[in-house]
């Protein structure tokens, strides 16, 4: 009895662990874009209204959205915080965006306590251009940081501007 109580245990552990892992992939129809980026950060674009209701199940913990008020995100405010999800927002967009943004993007991914997270914009565009800039605050150089936010949904030429002018102003 000795060891199949410790052998239990193990096994809740691991089960638990599975359990809150996110998933590596989901239906585009749901949430476009998707791109699993480590065990704890998935961005992706705007997810279906159904999609956004099963975020905490699929593990997540936190959600960040980029989107600004007037794309209407109040409706997925709601529904995030419903599922017991802590909601941030930290609207970008080309013209706008600074390196405060990303800032305030890395004080959230760098919370251990905070993940796993849901960071997402309307098509990841933006979500790649915060990725990017995150990435070029870890180090990386400007190429590096710009091949990651492509990875990761930045596509459009003015938003790959505003990632180089962040990264070049002190």
């Amino acid at each position: 009895m000795k060891t199949s109580l410790p052998l239990a245990l193990l096994l809740a552990a691991a089960l638990a662990a599975t359990a809150a892992e996110i998933p590596a992939s989901v239906d585009p129809a749901e949430i476009p874009n998707y791109r699993k980026l480590g065990p704890g950060l998935a961005v992706a674009g705007e997810p279906a209204p159904d999609a956004l209701k099963k975020l905490g199940t699929m593990g997540f913990r936190t959600v960040i959205s980029l989107r600004a008020s007037s794309e209407g995100f109040g409706r997925d405010r709601v529904v995030v915080e419903e599922q017991g999800l802590r909601w941030v927002n930290v609207p970008v967009s080309p013209a706008t965006f600074t390196a405060r943004d990303a800032e305030a993007v890395a004080k959230v991914l760098d919370d251990p306590a905070a993940g796993p997270t849901f960071l997402y914009c309307a098509s990841a565009n933006r979500v790649g251009g915060v990725w990017a800039v995150y990435q070029a605050m870890k180090g990386k150089s400007l190429d590096e940081a710009l091949a990651e936010g492509k990875k990761a949904g930045l596509r459009s030429q003015q938003m790959i501007e505003a990632v180089e002018k962040v990264i070049r102003t002190p």
